[in-house]
This record gives C-alpha cells, structure tokens and sequence, in this order.
C-alpha cells in the first residue's frame, strides 16, 4: 500500500537522509504509526497530529500508535527501480487487535494511517505520510486492522 507523502514529510526524509548521509546526524528514535478518523483529511499539507482526530484509545489501541523503530527489522524493505527512477522503503506489517470492545473504543471510526516523528507532545508530531483504508473502519472485539506493506516511494513516478 502506497503512502503519500505530506510537503512537510518530504523535506523532513530529505533532510534526514542528507542529515545522516553527509553530516554523521541521527535519526529519530522511533517513528510512530497512528490511526486517524476522517473528521480532518489527512493532506499533503498536514503538518502535525494536532491538524488531525486521532481514534479513541482503548480496546487494544494506544494514543500515539506504534512505535517503529529505525533499521531493517521495522523498515524490511528497501529498494529502488531505476526505470521509472523511484527508491521505496516499506514498513513491516502493523496489527491493532480489538480486545475488550471495539477500536476505536468510542467517537468516529478509523480511516487513515499516518507516520509521525516521535516528538514526545504527540499533537506536536510531525505527519510525515498517510495511508487511506478507502473507507471508515470500526474494528469488533477479537477482530484486527492490518497495516500491510506501508510503502514510502521517493522520485519520480
């Protein structure tokens, strides 16, 4: 499932790269994969978390999402295809099992996925990319929703 990269995410996974590549920087110690309602659209001007409705937590979801952290076990794939030019990172599947009721606990359903940095006030978390599920989700007690193959594509398509 491919992402789309908000105008802030963009110049921020430049700036790491050239950061980490060029300057011996770091990057943050974990990203994080959140879910969002579609009371405020992710888009590619979406800054930070506080331009969006996070899910209720409970059930099984946390506030802030899940922690990923930066290497080839939380980011498996790592590729580029020259025809077209495009390199592409891809996250290893993500899973929220509901448990005790349904996710989200309360409010509006489930819609978008997003990757944030991992600014400790999680409104001020930058919205690096999001993923949309194509339709509102409210996920039973005992069932999950999967974030398979988030993929980040940066070049030209």
């Amino acid at each position: 499932m491919a992402g789309v990269l908000t105008k802030r995410g963009l110049l921020r996974f430049l700036e790491m790269a050239l950061r980490r590549t060029y300057n011996g920087g770091s990057l943050p110690t974990n990203f994080y994969l959140a879910v969002v309602t579609d009371d405020d659209t992710p888009s590619s001007g979406t800054q930070t978390m506080a331009d969006l409705t996070e899910i209720a937590a409970g059930n099984g979801y946390t506030a802030g999402g899940i922690a990923l952290t930066p290497g080839a076990v939380d980011f498996d794939v790592l590729a580029e295809d020259p025809s077209n030019p495009v390199a592409y990172i891809q996250m290893k599947d993500i899973q929220w099992t509901a448990s005790g009721g349904t996710i989200p606990a309360s409010g509006s359903a489930a819609r978008y996925f997003v990757l944030t940095d991992d600014n400790a006030t999680l409104a001020n978390r930058e919205v690096l990319a999001y993923w949309d599920m194509t339709a509102d989700r409210v996920i039973p007690d005992g069932n999950y929703l999967k974030h398979e193959d988030g993929e980040i594509a940066l070049g030209t398509v």
